[in-house]
């Protein structure tokens, strides 16, 4: 089984909004309200895809509460801990203006809380994989996800992390079994700008030195790169289409990648190619990527 945690969940607000003026009023042209947040967002995917999963989250107020019905239709299995505190969040996208966000804050989570996640958690068995992407609140330190790393240490879980700055660097010793940068999260880590796939490949490679297993880096309209955890690197181009709605692309790619693995679990070249083809479809579509939606670009690139 695969599990997914999101520490900070949302409704995203996905808005476009013609000649965007500062001080006036202003209307929107068109409207979407998802479920959001990273860990969700590959629930969501792998549950197009046909995966069966569960997705472990924070629930707080009424916003929490359609997250919960919105996640239910899709089929996925919602383990959700209810917060009596704060309100999850609400974040506004603005389509119109080349990606511009303004993101809620999000509840705190206080230490009972925490902990009964992780008991949660203590249940998953060998075999199973665990997806932590994603933000945490300001109240949670950035260990937490080297903290649950270590605490199911030796216990043939494959855990998955999408992250930045620390609170990916803290898990590298705990060897993950994938992890998935963007280009330029990836040149932040090392002070270094990051523009072509053939630039990404040596710093990718000391990520992995430093403890990953496979290192999948995203790169929006310039494709995608993955070092293995065999010592192959995959490049490719990103596939043809236009760009609809970015958000999720590079949660898509971390589903699409993990459906591939778990259906045939030694051929990593497929695997990147499934991601990469998720990632595409879902920055293709207003919405995140349908199964077939995946299946064509994955049919247009092999």
């Amino acid at each position: 089984m695969i599990y997914t945690v999101t520490f900070n969940p949302s409704l995203d607000y996905i808005v476009t909004v013609p000649d965007f003026r500062l001080g006036m009023t202003n209307r929107t042209s068109s409207e979407l309200l998802l479920p959001g947040g990273k860990g969700i967002n590959v629930s969501i995917v792998l549950s197009n895809l046909g995966i069966s999963n569960t997705a472990f989250y924070y629930s707080a107020g009424f916003v929490g509460r359609e997250i919960t019905e919105r996640i239910e239709e899709y089929g996925i299995k919602a383990e959700y801990i209810e917060l009596t505190d704060g309100c999850s969040r609400i974040n506004l996208k603005l389509k119109s203006m080349d990606g511009t966000e303004i993101n809620g804050m999000g509840p705190e989570i206080p230490t009972e809380k925490t902990e009964e996640l992780l008991q949660k958690l203590d249940k998953l068995t060998e075999g199973d994989t665990l997806v932590l992407a994603g933000s945490i609140p300001k109240s949670m330190p950035d260990t937490i996800y080297a903290d649950i790393m270590e605490r199911l240490s030796g216990k043939g879980i494959r855990i998955v992390v999408d992250a930045t700055k620390q609170l990916l660097m803290n898990v590298l010793k705990y060897k993950p079994f994938l992890i998935k940068p963007n280009n330029h999260e990836l040149g932040e880590i090392f002070g270094v700008e990051l523009t072509t796939r053939e630039s990404v490949v040596l710093y990718a490679k000391r990520l992995q030195e430093m403890g990953a297993v496979n290192v999948l880096v995203s790169m929006a309209g310039e494709g995608a790169v993955l070092v293995s955890s065999e010592g192959n690197v995959f490049m490719s181009e990103a596939p043809e289409g236009k760009l609809v709605n970015g958000v999720g692309a590079g949660d898509s790619m971390v589903a699409g990648f993990l459906a591939s693995i778990t259906k045939e679990p030694e051929d990593y070249e497929k695997a990147f190619k499934m991601g990469l083809s998720a990632g595409s479809a879902s920055a293709f579509s207003e919405f995140l990527a349908s199964k077939e939606e995946i299946l064509s670009v994955y049919n247009s690139i092999i």
